[in-house]
């Protein structure tokens, strides 16, 4: 962007499509005028704090270091096979693995040269590693750090009661280290209670803290994990106190500069309705998470949490009795304004979900 405010920050809180025009057309002809009948498409907007339990799909890479061996060297073996950080390994000597201690179990095993099948890029490969043998503590090393499971608390978005489905945090989750987009091997989408939110300000942006709660019984699986959300199957129906009914999508060609509604859940764990103002909108093409700018104008919001801080990612933003959006990003040094992503986007990255 080219304002003043260049910075934004992801807002998952830390804890460690285009659709068919404004609705569906369902089988079936108006007997009268022999012209298919078409409903408006309505969701369930969200706004409850979520806790998101994702395990990674195989291991990813997130550091490389040196490994002392008996006689003193210092080698890193898996920087010197061309290894690099953000690799995501997804066998070993042709056996799977998805977890960091299904890698030691395996190289210690072997004891040898491994044959390691890795995925960079979107693109599969094989580098050969040597193993070391550490002299700190006797086991065979390939001198990677590896991640196989992350967490966080961020916002539902939305629950389509049409086919069961939901999406979350309007942007993906990312390793820290990597930058990179952590795939779903299987994950949990949990309630969580909200513990603590601390106030963002101007260069330091707040956040949402909370814990998670009843994880055995999680109110829908993980099926995806892209740049626009979170996205999976829910395991019963999602009811919002704010709205009793469900409410029509808005596309983006319905978005106007203007008063808006955002729903979120802080310090008191229900959700509420906040007022925001839509300032800037960017009609998209092709698919984006910054779709629009908006600002919050709501003194109970603000006096609370300072605006928008982490954790208040998905927040659906609703605009003349429609959902037309979710809150992405908080500018860093504006912490009452941010990002929102067009409903849409969302939309259509749940439409293949099974």
């Amino acid at each position: 962007m080219r304002g003043s405010v260049k910075k934004s920050a992801l807002i998952l809180g830390v804890l460690l499509l285009s659709i068919a025009a404004a609705g569906q057309v369902f089988p079936g002809r108006d007997s009268q005028a022999d012209v298919p009948v078409v409903t408006e498409r309505v969701l369930v907007p969200g706004g409850q704090s979520v806790g998101v339990r994702m395990d990674v799909r195989g291991v990813l890479v997130v550091g490389l270091e040196e490994i002392e061996n008996e006689t003193g060297e210092k080698i890193n073996p898996g920087l010197v096979s061309g290894l690099q950080i953000g690799d995501t390994i997804l066998s070993i000597n042709g056996t799977k693995v998805s977890s960091a201690d299904e890698v030691q179990t395996l190289v210690n095993e072997i004891r040898d040269t491994v044959k390691l099948k890795v995925k960079r890029n979107g693109q599969k490969m094989t580098v050969t590693v040597k193993p070391v043998l550490s002299k700190k503590d006797g086991l065979y090393k390939l001198g990677i750090w590896v991640k196989d499971k992350t967490a966080g608390i961020g916002t539902l978005t939305y629950y389509d009661p049409a086919n069961n489905t939901f999406g979350a945090l309007g942007h993906g989750i990312v390793d820290v280290e990597t930058n990179s987009i952590l795939p779903v091997e299987s994950g949990q989408l949990l309630q969580s209670q909200v513990q603590e939110v601390k106030e963002g300000r101007d260069g330091s942006p707040g956040e949402i803290r909370g814990i998670f709660y009843h994880t055995s019984d999680p109110l829908g699986n993980l099926q995806k994990n892209c740049r626009f959300g979170v996205f999976g199957k829910a395991s019963k129906a999602i009811s919002n106190p704010v709205y009793s009914d469900p409410i029509p999508v808005g596309t983006q060609d319905q978005v106007e500069k203007g008063k808006a509604y955002i729903l979120s859940t802080l310090g008191n764990n229900e959700i509420h309705k906040y007022e925001v103002q839509i300032e800037r909108i960017k009609r998209q093409k092709e698919p984006d998470d910054k779709s629009m700018i908006i600002r919050v104008t709501d003194p109970e919001l603000i006096e609370e949490s300072g605006g928008i801080v982490q954790g208040m990612s998905g927040s659906p933003i609703i605009q003349n009795g429609r959902i037309v959006g979710a809150v992405t990003h908080v500018f860093v040094n504006d912490a009452k304004r941010g990002y929102g992503i067009f409903i849409q986007w969302m939309l259509e990255e749940s439409a293949d979900l099974k």
